[in-house]
């Protein structure tokens, strides 16, 4: 079976979208159906202090580090992603090292951010069963 490098984009102040994703991926990894590795950044594991500027050229060096070995890029699009500068630099990386993006709507969101709708790949819905058939598919 082929493994698959995911990169989770994210705002880290609604991290609850991140874990679910993450649950529904390490379920699929549990029931043999995808093998993957996460090369995201969860809150809880933070890579440097955003908050200055020389922590914020560092954060992008190094989520270029993380984002080039992935497969593919998963885009939660909360409207939240309309005021994230870090999602804007994980969008414009992926797309420049020409990653596959997955833009994944939330459950019951009934607009898309525009800069997450014109750069994916594939739009899917908030299901777990869409979000592994669309990464079995890169």
């Amino acid at each position: 079976m082929k493994e698959y490098n995911l990169f989770i984009s994210h705002a880290w102040k609604y991290n609850e979208d991140y874990y679910t994703v993450e649950k529904w991926l390490k379920s699929a990894k549990e029931n043999e159906e995808l093998i993957y590795k996460n090369y995201s950044v969860p809150q809880h594991d933070p890579l440097i202090d955003s908050n200055s500027i020389v922590g914020k050229k560092k954060l992008k060096e190094m989520l270029k580090t993380q984002i080039r070995p992935s497969s593919a890029i998963i885009i939660i699009s909360g409207m939240y992603a309309n005021y994230s500068e870090w999602i804007d630099f994980e969008i414009e990386t992926a797309i420049s090292m020409e990653k596959y993006i997955i833009g994944l709507k939330p459950w019951g969101q009934q607009h898309i951010p525009t800069k997450i709708q014109n750069n994916s790949n594939i739009m899917i819905g908030w299901n777990s069963k869409s979000l592994i058939e669309a990464i079995k598919n890169i």
